[in-house]
């Protein structure tokens, strides 16, 4: 960003500072003290634990031109705007900088697969033009205006990604953002503690509110809540499918695909075959996803970039090299076995896609699911987890490994459904390597010796599954 000390004051209504700083350029912001340096705002943002008031002196000492405060900081000595609410106030500067961007603008939210989906199309984008993008999940009211702000304002393409989790969240992203293209990629149970009673899809279709002047909306069709809200907005929206209905933009999953060269890291089976329907071609593409959900991906991926302007020979090959970000379906081979990490976070959605694409992947030989509590349920969390548990026993995994909350609710859909294979309850990876060891009765690792087997581990990210993945790879 470039924008003047005195340029954000008017931006925020308060007065201009004096004349020997007024036209200081703040060239990035800045929420924690150790980063700051020349040029930087640094944004003081009130925590549970720390509270960034008290480290504003740390960072104009490190070079900090100027300060975004909520209180008085005597001794500072460069000038500070004081405003009632700093986290808003970096949204309004965001917005500031958005209005002076010629780029194209994508934002993209959610349920399940956000992070995945903006990482890919940036890296697709990237080869029509130079793209910025919010890194990994910093999708927040912090971390979104602050990858706002950190662009140069030169680039082609913006795609940014909006999580919400609380009513009112999608207000204060889109209304930053406005995007030129507004992508939904689906809706389901997540964050339904602090979203309410209007519905995750009601909440979701919510950013098709502010798309810019000319925007336009891309839904997913394969969610019947989430067409239905989209459509109740007055937006102007298309539909894409993963799933075979009738839509503008489609894909479906044709099997596995070897490795494109260059990925000698990842397993030789670990892409995708989609046929893809776009702009009234049919072809096929391959992706860096395994199974069924890559293909709401696809299209996705596919049907923005055309809307954007790439041909279909740069679609082919953006997907072809794309990279998923890590713990999310990560491919590693550790011996006999294949291990996937998809450790970051879950929700009933991302669970369900994430255990059949699992399955897929084993195809009959031995299947593993080590697993963690899906949070932020609400009062859904009971029935949610009964519901996983089910869902688990359709699959007839080898054996199941639990940590964290809801044992006792999946054991209750596993023993609805009739499973009957090993279960174990553990509280960290020291539990769990005992939990592995014992499987070798159930004759597991000479079955998997034989022919491979597949692990998978994902849960909500305070369960730290991901070490028991690193105790199993090590």
């Amino acid at each position: 960003m470039r924008i003047t000390i005195n340029e954000a004051a008017a931006c925020l209504g308060l007065p201009g500072v004096l004349p020997d700083v007024e036209n200081t350029v703040l060239t990035s912001v800045v929420t924690d003290s150790r980063e700051a340096g020349l040029g930087a705002l640094f944004v003081c943002v009130p925590g549970s634990r720390v509270d960034g008031h008290d480290f504003a002196a740390t960072a104009v000492g490190q070079g900090a031109a100027a300060v975004l405060a909520a209180r008085p900081l005597p001794g500072i000595n460069v000038p500070v705007l004081m405003v009632p609410d700093t986290v808003k106030a970096l949204g309004e500067l965001a917005g500031l900088w958005r209005d002076r961007t010629k780029a194209r603008v994508v934002a993209v939210t959610g349920t399940a697969g956000k992070t995945t989906l903006k990482e890919v199309l940036a890296q697709v984008l990237s080869l029509g033009g130079k793209t910025a993008r919010n890194a990994l999940n910093h999708n927040n009211q912090i971390g979104m205006p602050r990858a706002v702000l950190g662009t140069d304002g030169d680039e082609n393409f913006w795609v940014m990604e909006a999580g919400i989790s609380q009513k009112g969240d999608m207000d204060d992203l889109g209304s930053v953002l406005r995007p030129d293209i507004a992508v939904v990629l689906n809706a389901g149970t997540g964050h339904t503690e602090g979203l309410g009673e209007k519905g995750v899809a009601w909440h979701k279709a919510h950013l098709l509110k502010y798309l810019a002047k000319g925007g336009k909306g891309l839904v997913c069709a394969d969610y019947p809540d989430l067409a239905r809200e989209a459509r109740a907005t007055g937006a102007d929206i298309c539909f894409f499918s993963g799933s075979g209905r009738d839509a503008e933009f489609r894909a479906v999953y044709a099997g596995a695909a070897p490795a494109p060269q260059g990925t000698a890291a990842a397993p030789a089976d670990s892409y995708g075959l989609y046929r893809l329907w776009l702009g009234g071609k049919e072809f096929d593409v391959t992706a860096p996803f395994r199974g069924e959900y890559g293909a709401e991906n696809v299209a996705a991926v596919a049907a923005v970039a055309h809307m954007l302007g790439l041909d279909f020979q740069a679609i082919r090959q953006g997907l072809a090299q794309a990279r998923i970000p890590a713990q999310r379906f990560n491919q590693v081979q550790a011996g006999s076995w294949l291990l996937i990490d998809d450790t970051y976070n879950a929700n009933p959605l991302s669970m369900g896609r994430m255990l059949d694409a699992a399955a897929e992947r084993a195809a009959g030989r031995p299947f593993v699911a080590v697993l963690g509590a899906m949070l932020e349920l609400g009062s859904q969390a009971a029935m949610e987890h009964e519901a996983l548990g089910r869902r688990l026993a359709g699959l007839n995994p080898s054996a199941i490994i639990w940590k964290g909350l809801h044992a006792e609710d999946v054991r209750k859909g596993l023993t609805l459904a009739g499973y009957a294979g090993p279960w174990q309850v553990v509280a960290d990876a020291g539990e769990f390597m005992k939990t592995w060891r014992t499987l070798q009765d159930y004759g597991l690792e000479s079955k998997a010796a034989k022919s491979g087997g597949v692990v998978l581990f994902k849960g909500s990210r305070s369960n730290r599954l991901e070490t028991l993945m690193a105790a199993l790879s090590s």
